[in-house]
């Protein structure tokens, strides 16, 4: 579902302004309202105590919401603030949930720096757990066996030989096809995976 890039125009409140810095994310992950409707959404900005959300359904004002973010997990809170497109959300997360979240943000704060060929960027490694499901983007689910992984892609051992270029999901990682190998593809994921969750995002375990 296409949904609407106009950044909001209201600002953050004040307190949470003055104790924790926003952080422009811009991921993807799907939310769930106190009905237990789910809808597809984008992260446009997050902080330690709160997110803007863009999404086609923004729900009630204090009405509680629970979002699984890409490369963040996770997230509770409740609705603060409405605008045309979305909402802003408080974060709700334990001193231990608060640190790590620190961490993550901070990271992806600077993951541009790591603007570099796929192959070269991060160091690949073999996965504890190398048995993954592969999403086509016709819905369809394939097992295959992960070879290895980084935080910006994944090899892939299956009889399967999609297209260059065909989007493909592995794990709960969306990618395209980026290279054909013997018995497999390799696969660059659409933005960079945090490495404390690559392989709980790849292998989907």
């Amino acid at each position: 579902m296409p949904l609407a890039q106009r950044v909001p125009q209201t600002a953050p409140r004040r307190a949470e302004r003055r104790r924790f810095q926003r952080v422009s994310i811009n991921l993807l992950g799907r939310y769930m309202l106190a009905d237990r409707r789910e809808f597809p959404c984008q992260i446009h900005n997050m902080s330690l105590g709160g997110m803007a959300v863009i999404a086609p359904v923004a729900g009630r004002l204090q009405e509680r919401v629970v979002a699984y973010v890409d490369h963040v997990g996770r997230v509770e809170g409740v609705i603060t603030r409405l605008f045309e497109n979305g909402f802003a959300m408080t974060v709700a997360a334990t001193p231990r949930k608060r640190d790590k979240l620190a961490a993550q943000l901070t990271w992806l704060a600077n993951r541009h720096i790591l603007n570099l060929p796929e192959d070269r960027r991060h160091p690949r490694v073999t996965p504890k757990n190398s048995s993954g499901r592969l999403t086509l983007s016709n819905g369809r689910q394939i097992p295959v066996m992960i070879i290895d992984i980084s935080p910006s892609g994944a090899a892939v051992r299956t009889e399967l030989r999609p297209e260059i270029g065909t989007p493909v999901t592995v794990g709960k990682t969306s990618g395209r096809v980026v290279r054909h190998l013997e018995g497999g593809f390799a696969i660059e994921f659409s933005r960079i995976v945090h490495p404390d969750f690559l392989e709980a995002n790849v292998t989907g375990q």
